[in-house]
């Protein structure tokens, strides 16, 4: 629709009101300071995220070696154990071979002095390197002093103990008396110098006995 002015006045122009721009200035720096914070958050996160997987790889392969390393010392705690056992059957049978001279004659003089004494037997005899241990049961005393004497005219030993001697409680039908005997082997030299061709005696042995 066309608008005629009949007055003939000049209509006055609409004055346009200017936009204020400082206004707007501290909006847009605080988004881009958000902007800013997330970006320098999310290098942080990516940069520790990296570091702590690397740490929990590395705690991995250290749990991993850790394992390994406990397996090995059980390994050489099984060996040492072998080790040791090894070292002394090793030690036993070096012991057997250095007393091989002289034993079974050590052990057959010992089974006729058994005989030849009354009234005493022998339940057990043991040797350990140069020491010989007895123990029996004799129907007196007497018996076993005779037997003490004989075994320390034989020869064979450098000192004969008696190191217990009681009478059987339990046996109350017959009086007899338990002892214990220590002896150090001493082979006389004819035995010593003689080569050894048998094999040596067991290290626990039951001497026969001889019943009264």
């Amino acid at each position: 629709m066309i608008r005629i002015n009949l007055l003939g006045q000049v209509r006055p122009k609409s004055s346009r009101r200017p936009v204020d721009t400082g206004a707007a200035l501290p909006v847009v720096f605080i988004g881009a300071g958000l902007v800013l914070g997330a970006l320098v958050l999310g290098f942080f996160y990516y940069t520790w995220q990296k570091q702590l997987n690397e740490e929990n790889a590395r705690i991995k392969v250290l749990t991993a070696q850790k394992a390994d390393l406990e397996q090995t010392k059980l390994q050489v705690e099984a060996f040492e154990k072998q080790k040791v056992v090894l070292q002394q059957r090793v030690a036993t049978i070096e012991q057997l071979q250095r007393d091989r001279t002289g034993g079974q004659e050590l052990l057959d003089m010992v089974a006729n002095t058994v005989s030849r004494t009354e009234n005493l037997w022998l339940t057990e005899m043991t040797r350990k390197g140069n020491t010989l241990a007895m123990e029996g049961s004799s129907a007196s005393i007497n018996s076993v002093a005779n037997f003490i004497t004989s075994l320390k005219r034989s020869g064979y030993f450098s000192k004969v103990e008696i190191k217990e001697s009681k009478q059987d409680e339990k046996n109350v039908a017959v009086q007899t008396f338990l002892f214990q005997i220590s002896a150090e082997i001493t082979p006389p030299p004819a035995v010593q110098a003689r080569p050894a061709s048998s094999a040596a005696p067991p290290a626990t042995a039951k001497a026969p006995a001889k019943k009264g």
